[in-house]
């Protein structure tokens, strides 16, 4: 994988993961919690979106390229 795909992804991930923070302590997501005991599926997605990318780029990131 190339650095600028491991960057994009470790940005992307950080990005998702504001959001996903941002959309948790929204007050859809408080009433969500409130009546079902979880977030809103947005808040999920949106989280588990940016670790899986931003792990994704860590390790990218972290493999020497074989130039």
């Amino acid at each position: 994988m190339s650095r600028a795909i491991s960057v994009a992804l470790l940005v992307g991930g950080v990005i998702l993961l504001y959001f996903g923070g941002q959309s948790f302590h929204s007050l859809s997501s408080d009433f969500s919690r409130f009546f079902t005991g979880s977030p809103t599926n947005k808040t999920i997605w949106l989280i588990a979106g940016g670790v899986i990318a931003s792990l994704a780029g860590l390790i990218g990131l972290a493999i020497p390229s074989k130039r």
